[in-house]
């Protein structure tokens, strides 16, 4: 008896030890990558320069790249002791206003900041005034469950039609001659949107605008303004809801398809062929936008009408946010030493095992550049 109470204790202990590396990996990690940032985290980390931060740095905003900055928080901590980088993710809209509200040392938005953000940012940037700094790019899937049809394409007119509630079954006709060789259900669509103010909402409302204007009346921007369609909170609450209903489509990071091993669709933009979904087609499309922000601000033009081959057009750029001048003097320190960190070439590195895209060279240049001039 007391050989097996020994036994049964070590099973236990040996569960409880398991269990804990288990959740340690996760909270470590949880960037969907498959165990890569583990790796990342010891390569990178003598690279990174702490120089003299220290403190609790806060900031929040885009859901889109929080897998992004949990990779990039622990590298960073693990390499800088001193700093506890705390990033939540709450959307592109709530970010910008705790940003603007003195709260968080910088916002991530899916979004550069609109000129009456801009103006309000005068206020909390002494002297000065906020700058996007671009950091991370998003490329935009086209999430659908529709079990034995694969490879579904689709084009700007028809996603505007099944999203405005205006093609309500998969075996329409404008689906069908999309797909001829596809054995298209009956199924009605469940398309899901996003509930709360979003720049991934922004970005691909500014692809069907461009792309397929008659289709697609609405103004646009971070709030969903076409009626019907399920709505849920956050990139992984449109994950978790196209997961979870057979005949579902919704719009969502790249990053979040690949960690939910959901399908995605090509697009048929008016190019050769097809367009499929990859952190190089995205990066083809990013690499022709141009900065137009001005006065050290470095906003991006994307074209989201390309017709370029192997170009995908539903891309955002998550833009880190912070005062230009102006910044807290208790945490400036660890702002640019993390921001300088993320924009880095290894920092930038990690990205594309998560499903995003890294910035074009000629842009990340100028980004730490503008990084090094904070004060």
């Amino acid at each position: 008896m007391k050989l097996q109470r020994m036994n049964r204790r070590a099973i236990a202990l040996g569960a409880i030890a398991a269990s804990s590396a288990l959740v340690l990996t996760a909270c470590g990690s949880n960037d969907n990558s498959g165990g890569s940032s583990s790796a990342s985290s010891s390569a990178n980390a003598s690279a990174i320069k702490c120089a003299d931060a220290k403190g609790q740095l806060l900031a929040s905003g885009s859901t889109a790249q929080q897998n992004a900055m949990a990779t990039w928080s622990k590298n960073f901590m693990a390499a800088c002791s001193g700093v506890q980088v705390n990033y939540k993710g709450v959307g592109s809209g709530a970010g910008i206003q705790e940003f603007l509200q003195g709260s968080t040392s910088f916002a991530g938005s899916d979004s550069a900041l609109k000129p009456e953000e801009m103006a309000q940012s005068k206020k909390v940037c002494s002297n000065s005034q906020a700058i996007d700094l671009p950091m991370v790019g998003g490329p935009i899937a086209l999430i659908y469950n529709l079990p034995g049809v694969d490879g579904l394409v689709l084009d700007a007119s028809t996603t505007a039609k099944i999203f405005n509630g205006q093609i309500t079954k998969w075996n329409d006709k404008a689906i069908q001659k999309l797909n001829p060789n596809a054995k298209l259900p009956s199924t009605s669509i469940q398309a899901f949107h996003r509930t709360e103010d979003s720049g991934t909402t922004d970005n691909f409302t500014k692809y069907l605008k461009a792309a397929a204007p008659a289709d697609w009346k609405y103004s646009g921007g971070k709030s969903w303004q076409a009626k019907g369609g399920q709505s849920a909170k956050g990139s992984s609450g449109v994950a978790a809801g196209v997961k979870q209903t057979q005949g579902a489509i919704g719009y969502d990071e790249m990053s979040y398809a690949t960690a939910n091993k959901l399908q995605t669709a090509k697009l048929d933009t008016g190019a050769s062929a097809p367009v499929e979904l990859t952190t190089d087609t995205a990066s083809k499309a990013i690499s022709a936008g141009k900065i137009v922000g001005t006065n050290g601000d470095l906003s991006l033009q994307l074209d989201y009408a390309t017709k370029e081959d192997g170009a995908w057009p539903i891309v955002l750029v998550t833009y880190e946010i912070a005062c230009q001048k102006g910044n807290k003097p208790a945490t400036l320190p660890a702002t640019k030493a993390f921001l300088g960190y993320i924009a880095s070439e290894d920092g930038q590195a990690t990205l594309k095992d998560q499903g995003y895209a890294p910035l074009p060279a000629e842009i990340a240049t100028k980004v730490r550049s503008a990084i090094d001039s904070l004060a």
